[in-house]
């Protein structure tokens, strides 16, 4: 009870802004639904009126027509409009959150676990917010129909009433098993998910690798999609199969009707009105009966995102979202004093703990980070960025701590390439770069590295970015040397690189920033070039073992 609680205190969260436009829709679809009602008297009573559609009845058809008209736009315009607002400010607030997450809580909230909340889900809700307008107008239809059929005869009332009880009893076994085979359904999907991303970044291994190629298509594709069909397919009978119920038992209350008729000789319009409602009431019925599939969904993909925006709920404290540049700098250091971050404990396994670090890193300086694999290379650089918080000891930037509010501007400090670096085509510099011209500015670069050829820079966006990998590096260094901040960080730069860029990268390009006053620290395995670095901070088991000129 607590989660639906919740959900529903979350939901009304979202609304309160549109509130004036549902209740303009609701009102819309009542007064739609009550002109429909009022129209089928009108009809009922021409029936049965000698001198047919004329005078007055005419006029007050015709009114009612152009109401029922009017108030199924309004309704669902209005509808529209607040779904179309309600799932903007959902992609809106929720690409806030995962922008303002801490690192470490979307590197454990895997991306194909991120995807299909961020596009499948807000899709569906997207799409039931649409059919929300019509399920109004047909419920205030049912509603104003009973309310007619009790006026015309409270006895025949009664028994449609147990026929309801007995259809809407079946119609709640439906939604609850529906939706349990939506749950299913939707955590197959995340599983898919993962499995589509594995024949996409792995396509080269998958060609290679004939038995694991038929495992991953067989065993994680085709067997999950036969599972979420054969899952969807069941729930969507059971509701099927429920609609067929509730349709045949209309023709049957007709059928009761007509029995009863012939016993009790009720007046003409009680008979007509009744066979007439109910053969109408069929329609808005399956109408709200059809929709249940649609909202059963929705309910699970408004979970998914509630969860979602949980797990993100805790930002990172003064994180600036805003795009103002950051006037910090580097004058004298960069100082980590006593730093220490521990991971959480995997399952059958030990938590890598990395620290207490102390090290202190100046402008102008060289500083390769070495050290096996799993050493702590990658999470000290985390800290050192500002992207992991130490959850002990501080960071300091010219002798001063860097405390909460001026985390973010701390990070500007920094121009990093990582090993799994995410490329942009858009180049984000000082306007100064973008008033005599960002194309000029970056093609000395791009011919230096040789990928002028084939990339250049127009309206700030690189032409391409569809190039091998070492090429992309190339280009994400362009990106460094464009932005000009006072520190880089490159991780594993040259891995990609023939060794003839390789050469160029340690023995020109660095010593060059280096000349300029940045202060670059590069994380590499390449023994051959250590040398050439002011210092080398050797990592092995979460700790510094040696910060010293490599000799």
């Amino acid at each position: 009870m607590k989660k639906r609680f919740n959900q529903s205190s979350e939901v009304t969260e979202l609304l309160r802004p549109f509130l004036a436009w549902i209740m303009l829709s609701a009102g819309a679809g009542i007064a739609a639904g009550a002109a429909t009602v009022a129209l089928l008297d009108t009809i009922n009573h021409v029936l049965h009126y000698p001198e047919g559609l004329t005078g007055n009845l005419l006029l007050v058809f015709t009114a009612l027509c152009v109401l029922v008209l009017i108030g199924r736009m309004v309704s669902d315009m209005s509808t529209n409009l607040v779904g179309q607002r309600l799932v903007a400010q959902i992609r809106k607030t929720l690409a806030r959150k995962i922008l303002g997450a801490p690192i470490d809580a979307l590197e454990r909230y895997r991306t194909h676990r991120l995807m299909p909340v961020l596009t499948q889900d807000i899709d569906m809700i997207s799409d039931v917010a649409f059919t929300l307008a019509s399920t109004v107008i047909a419920i205030a239809i049912v509603l104003g129909c009973l309310g007619y059929l009790a006026w015309l005869s409270p006895q025949l009332f009664v028994l449609l009433i147990v026929a309801l009880i007995v259809g809407a009893t079946v119609q709640a076994w439906a939604q609850a098993r529906g939706v349990a085979g939506f749950w299913k359904a939707r955590d197959l999907e995340e599983t898919l998910h993962k499995a589509y991303r594995g024949i996409s970044d792995g396509a080269k291994e998958l060609r290679m690798h004939r038995s694991r190629r038929s495992r991953v298509l067989e065993d994680q594709i085709d067997l999950t999609v036969d599972k979420i069909r054969a899952i969807n397919q069941k729930a969507i009978n059971t509701y099927v199969m429920a609609t067929a119920f509730g349709s045949a038992l209309f023709f049957m209350l007709i059928a009761v009707v007509l029995w009863w008729a012939t016993i009790q000789h009720p007046a003409p319009e009680v008979v007509s009105g009744f066979v007439m409602v109910l053969l109408f009431l069929k329609g808005p019925m399956e109408q709200i009966i059809e929709t249940l599939p649609g909202i059963g969904r929705a309910k699970v993909a408004f979970q998914r995102i509630k969860d979602l925006s949980v797990r993100f709920a805790s930002p990172e404290a003064y994180l600036n979202l805003a795009l103002e540049p950051s006037m910090i700098s580097l004058n004298e250091s960069i100082q980590l004093v006593g730093v220490r971050y521990a991971f959480n404990v995997p399952e059958g396994g030990e938590a890598f703990v990395l620290g207490p670090i102390d090290l202190i890193l100046k402008p102008g300086e060289l500083v390769f980070v070495v050290g096996d694999n799993g050493s702590g290379k990658t999470t000290l650089i985390k800290l050192l960025l500002g992207l992991y918080a130490p959850q002990e000891g501080e960071i300091h930037l010219d002798g001063k701590p860097v405390v909460a509010d001026s985390h973010d501007d701390y990070r500007q400090l920094f121009t990093t390439v990582f090993s799994d670096f995410y490329l942009f085509e858009e180049l984000v510099t000082d306007e100064i770069y973008r008033a005599h011209g960002l194309s000029e500015k970056a093609l000395p670069y791009l011919q230096r590295l040789e990928i002028a050829h084939k990339v250049s820079v127009k309206d700030g966006t690189f032409s391409t970015i569809d190039l091998s990998t070492g090429q992309r590096k190339r280009l994400a260094l362009v990106h460094a040397y464009l932005e000009g901040r006072p520190v880089l960080v490159f991780d594993e730069w040259a891995a990609d690189q023939d060794p003839t860029f390789r050469h160029l990268f340690y023995t020109e390009l660095l010593p060059e920033l280096r000349t300029k006053g940045h202060l670059l620290v590069v994380i590499s395995h390449d023994d051959r070039y250590f040398h050439l670095a002011d210092r080398v901070v050797c990592m092995k088991f979460g700790q510094i073992v040696d910060n010293s000129k490599y000799r």
